[in-house]
């Protein structure tokens, strides 16, 4: 176990990124260095089966290899920069290593080399390297259809405690926002998507003419919303190829039998908070009465038309324990049977002030309570939560190596790029989370001028990325995590362009270390 024993099956590619991005060496960031030292963008991957080995993680070549602790202690050793703090998932100080790291064989040195642990880069240098690996993926991720959301209204039916858009519906100056779309200010976005499509570099050729449109709210599919709702599924279908989802609570899907399904909405998530009398204490009318018997019948309409439903569990402390009777209830209905059907967890965030913050837990935390509950109520494997994406993801990067590229993300989401909200004001936000108030608002489609965009918070919007703050920048596992919520990371600093980091170290290596052990047959040894 003295040297590297296993590589996973990767193309030879020297200091190149994963996706095949060439970068010109220049000056400030070509290899200066008269000897190697370790690369600040290793992480190190402790195996929960093997006292002796662990698995190396480069954060932005993308290569994985499984090394002895001697050789891990010998790149520790060799780590001239720390990143900076605040980060989670840094090096533990119990690193179990007894005695001075010796350096490894020759043959195995140069297989460090080659995989870029080892490198003649100083930090500046490979910081320098790294902010333009960045920003050549961010232009050519940006070069893609723009991502389109429809909000016909931010009024709503329920008066969920915990929800973000809370204080619309109760203050009376936001009185103006709970109208609805009108036909005209449907005709003047369409009219102006292709100047948005513009300044992506995408033009809507005979190869390329399709168009996904999202409906959010407030409520997007309520019963006073089905014409504008119609109309905007025609209008879409008439200029182009397009397809449809919506976010829903799912109390007046029956008013919308006969646009969905695979030719009109195909998609919806919809939320059930707990089981039946926790769900209704939450997701509520006006009128205090609860919403879980009309949204699972509902939900038994959409799949019977061949919607996929992918049912979405806000969780905290106080209704975490009702999953398994939640999943009973999902296993009485037989919906876990369908294809169409999908459920996940997500943890609550106080983003207003009826939600209580003791109440609310990390993602971190909510994937350790569920290794637990699984066990001991085998029927909520049902529920996906954020580990499991990210164990299913390494499992497929160690299977197919040269698809490496695909969990590689510059940024969070797609509010940092090309996805545009469009409201009943006709007012266009990044962001779904925040929208309504015109002051962050990225443009407008103005009944006069057009289209108009608002180049301070266009630009506070858009130019967010792992590069744009220094602890992302030099975090070890930036181009996995995408530098977390910008919206969570505000609502801690003030600022859209700091970290938000949710105990992203801790998953992410735990989500690597179970995809080696599921995998490690489907590795290549070398001595």
């Amino acid at each position: 176990m003295e040297n590297v024993i296993q590589i996973f099956r990767l193309s030879d590619q020297n200091d190149q990124p994963v996706d095949g991005a060439v970068l010109r060496e220049q000056p400030s960031y070509g290899p200066s260095l008269s000897a190697h030292r370790t690369s600040q963008y290793t992480i190190y991957v402790d195996l929960p089966d093997n006292d002796e080995a662990m698995v190396l993680v480069h954060g932005y070549l993308g290569h994985r290899i499984l090394v002895s602790k001697k050789v891990a202690a010998y790149l520790r050793k060799l780590e001239l920069k720390r990143p900076p703090r605040p980060l989670y998932g840094e090096w533990q100080d119990d690193f179990d290593f007894q005695g001075e790291p010796e350096k490894p064989t020759d043959e195995t040195f140069q297989q460090l080399v080659h995989y870029g642990f080892l490198t003649k880069r100083t930090s500046d240098e490979e910081l320098a390297f790294f902010k333009r690996y960045v920003e050549v993926k961010r232009r050519k991720s940006s070069m893609n259809m723009p991502r389109y959301l429809f909000m016909p209204t931010y009024d709503c039916n329920l008066r969920c405690p915990y929800c973000f858009q809370d204080h619309m519906r109760k203050e009376p100056s936001f009185k103006k926002f709970l109208k609805l779309m009108d036909k005209e200010t449907v005709d003047r976005i369409f009219a102006n998507m292709p100047l948005i499509e513009e300044k992506h570099g995408f033009e809507l050729s005979e190869e390329r003419q399709h168009r996904h449109i999202s409906f959010f709210g407030g409520e997007p599919l309520l019963k006073a919303n089905r014409d504008i709702i119609s109309y905007i599924m025609d209008k879409a279908k008439t200029l182009s190829s397009a397809s449809f989802s919506a976010t829903s609570n799912g109390t007046e899907l029956e008013f919308y039998h006969d646009l969905l399904g695979k030719d009109g909405i195909s998609e919806i998530q919809i939320t059930l908070d707990g089981k039946p009398e926790e769900h209704d204490k939450r997701r509520i009318y006006p009128d205090g009465s609860g919403s879980f018997r009309k949204i699972a019948s509902n939900i038994d309409l959409a799949l019977s038309k061949g919607v996929f439903i992918n049912v979405r569990v806000n969780v905290d402390y106080g209704n975490i324990n009702d999953l398994p009777e939640l999943s009973s209830f999902i296993h009485s209905k037989k919906w876990h049977e369908k294809a169409n059907f999908g459920a996940y967890l997500a943890p609550i965030h106080a983003l207003n002030d009826s939600t209580d913050k003791n109440q609310c837990m990390t993602t971190l935390k909510l994937n350790k309570e569920m290794e637990t509950m699984r066990v001991q109520h085998p029927q909520t494997k049902l529920f996906s939560v954020d580990g499991d994406k990210m164990r299913n993801q390494a499992i497929g990067i160690f299977k197919n190596p040269e698809k490496a590229a695909s969990g590689i993300k510059t940024n969070y989401c797609a509010a940092h790029d090309r996805m545009y909200l469009f409201d009943a004001l006709a007012d266009i936000y990044a962001c779904w989370e925040k929208t309504g108030d015109k002051n962050i608002r990225i443009g407008t489609v103005d009944k006069y001028a057009g289209l108009m965009f608002f180049n301070d918070q266009e630009n506070n919007w858009r130019s967010r990325s792992v590069v744009s703050n220094p602890v992302c920048s030099q975090c070890r596992y930036a181009l996995h995590c995408g530098g977390g919520c910008a919206v969570y990371a505000s609502e801690k600093t003030g600022t859209l362009h700091s970290n938000y980091c949710d105990g992203y170290g801790k998953r992410f290596r735990a989500s690597v270390a179970e995809a080696y052990i599921k995998t490690r047959e489907d590795m290549l040894v070398v001595s």
